[in-house]
């Protein structure tokens, strides 16, 4: 099964770590919202090495690549998500060619049209 889930990083939590039956782990949460129409909150955990990998900090757009486990202690379940791979993605912005763009000067600054006599609503 193959989950990924794209969105914008909105926390970043502390790295936590300790000492388990096969050595040192780390662990790091990071909370992603979602860009749909009804955005939703999802903690996900990074392991290891792949929190230096990914270098997350807050206002990061992303797909990430998870893995869902569920297990049982006591009568009660837990879950888990897992991030296995980051991907930041890619601006958004349009690259004009060099005789397009004002690079380097962007040239004087003109406030947008605004015309008062219309009254519609939009």
């Amino acid at each position: 099964m193959d989950l990924s889930i794209s969105g914008k990083v909105i926390h970043v939590l502390e790295e936590q770590s300790g000492q388990g039956k096969n050595g040192t782990w780390r662990k790091r949460d990071f909370v992603v919202e979602t860009q749909d129409n009804f955005p939703k909150k999802i903690c996900m955990t990074q392991w290891g090495d792949e929190i230096d990998n990914s270098g997350l900090q807050v206002g990061d757009v992303v797909k990430v690549g998870i893995d869902v486990q569920s297990r049982e202690y006591n009568g009660r379940w837990y879950t888990d998500v897992k991030a296995w791979k980051v991907e930041k993605e890619q601006s958004s912005a349009v690259n004009l060619p060099p005789s397009m763009s004002n690079a380097g000067d962007p040239g004087p600054v003109e406030p947008p049209f605004v015309d008062d006599d219309d009254d519609l609503p939009f």
